[in-house]
């Protein structure tokens, strides 16, 4: 029994800490509000049900983040993003994207350059 206590520990160690990460690098992402809602961390939860990567999901935040900044010049503002949810339609494209990591490295580069201005 104490055995098996021990390794529902260390799952929810895991879980606790994926939804930390989601959530931190959801909170750091341009365009967003920098608050964190019950919502999303419910949410964070499920995609760690589901098996998300947390790395997909950094991914994502970084696609969408990126399209927002890089619009026409001209285009209308785009309102604050406050929901972790806005970005479930792109984890499900990153999910079945063939980039490689090199993809991702060079969007957040851009986003870096981006948004230090």
């Amino acid at each position: 029994m104490a055995r098996r206590s021990a390794i529902h520990k260390v799952e929810l160690m895991e879980r606790s800490e994926y939804v930390r990460r989601v959530l931190e690098a959801y909170r750091t992402t341009a365009g967003t509000s920098g608050a964190v809602r019950r919502a999303d961390r419910l949410l964070a939860a499920q995609l760690h049900e589901r098996g998300v990567p947390a790395e997909a999901v950094e991914n994502a935040l970084t696609v969408a983040a990126a399209r927002r900044l890089l619009r026409p010049a001209g285009a209308p503002p785009l309102a604050t993003v406050r929901s972790l949810a806005y970005f479930l339609p792109v984890i499900e494209e990153v999910l079945h994207l063939q980039a490689g990591p090199d993809y991702f490295r060079y969007l957040r580069s851009k986003l870096q350059r981006l948004t230090a201005k």
